[in-house]
């Protein structure tokens, strides 16, 4: 199991509760409601906007559409993330309803089942037992589920670094699968309204793309929108743990340890920002989850002084040198 150095001692009582006390007290927990209610509804203008450009073309200058739908989309999914954190709203049914709306309808992914999935990141992030987004498949994490490779999938494995970004190509249909094929786990209610969302998504997709476009044109739209989109979620999730530190089985570390000691920041400006929709603050994210992502640039100088005042390695780096970093764990344990 790939570990760390041991992190600094703990010192007497929780060293997050200072951190905690002095984030609720500054009022930056509160919602933006305001920057919410702009986001999507911008988010829903801009799609409309490129259906529309979409009926007005209907030819191949219609798949040049298919990026900026792509960036769109993406938005869609990272404001899904924000309702599934309770960033949005006060009441959790609101953003349960929010989560269905991004996620089941206007993604075709279940709010249910990514939730699920990625508290469980949260909880055990970069563990290779607990966490299910370093979990063994197409791509390995540990040099011991390398070892477990099945021989027919060994030159996956051994060139998984090379072969990444072209497999990110395929993350936006995988994330339909998914989620279709999760829906028999579901609770029978939750089976039926999830089903009923993701099912409204699939043929409003296709019946505006093969409505508004030649039946050719329609699948090149449809195979660029999710390649891109594939690409851009995985470039937004992949800077933010891989290639940190994987905590073993006999690793006890607290919370705060936990949340910092395997997450990576990536520096930038607004553009990063938007980008990554606020994950480049990843640290700041694990801390406090629920943070509404617009303060998480405000919390920043306090988790990092805190951090300081610990000798708590705090980890900050560039965009493409996390890539690089990233490729070189994955090029590591193969």
């Amino acid at each position: 199991m790939t570990t760390t150095e041991l992190p600094p001692a703990r010192t007497k009582g929780s060293d997050f509760t200072p951190l905690a006390r002095q984030v609720r007290e500054s009022g930056l927990m509160r919602r933006r409601t305001g920057y919410y209610t702009a986001s999507i509804a911008l988010n829903l203008l801009g799609t409309a906007a490129v259906w529309v450009g979409v009926a007005m073309t209907g030819s191949w200058w219609s798949v040049l559409l298919a990026v900026p739908a792509a960036l769109l989309s993406a938005r869609t999914g990272f404001l899904g993330h924000d309702a599934g954190h309770k960033q949005i709203a006060s009441s959790a049914r609101t953003n349960r309803r929010l989560g269905l709306l991004l996620g089941d309808l206007m993604l075709g992914m279940s709010h249910g089942w990514w939730n699920a999935k990625h508290n469980l990141h949260h909880a055990h992030p970069n563990h290779a037992e607990r966490d299910p987004d370093v979990g063994a498949g197409p791509l390995v994490w540990t040099p011991e589920q390398a070892a477990e490779r099945h021989p027919a999938l060994a030159w996956l494995s051994r060139n998984q670094a090379w072969l990444f970004f072209p497999m990110l190509t395929l993350e936006g249909l995988s994330l339909k699968v998914s989620s279709i094929g999760d829906l028999k786990n579901r609770d029978p209610r939750d089976r039926w309204i999830e089903g009923a969302l993701l099912a409204a998504h699939l043929v409003g997709y296709l019946a505006l793309a093969f409505l508004l476009m030649p039946p050719a044109v329609a699948l090149v739209f449809i195979a660029v929108h999710q390649a891109v989109l594939g690409v851009h979620l995985g470039c937004a999730f992949a800077p933010n743990h891989k290639g940190m530190p994987m905590p073993g089985p006999d690793d006890d570390w607290d919370h705060l340890r936990r949340q910092v000691l395997t997450s990576r920041n990536i520096r930038g400006g607004r553009i990063t920002d938007w980008m990554l929709g606020g994950l480049n603050y990843q640290v700041e994210h694990h801390l406090f989850p629920g943070l509404p992502r617009p303060a998480l640039s405000e919390v920043q100088p306090m988790v990092r002084a805190h951090c300081a005042k610990l000798g708590l390695p705090y980890t900050e780096t560039g965009l493409i040198d996390s890539y690089a970093q990233a490729l070189r764990h994955l090029d590591s344990v193969a």
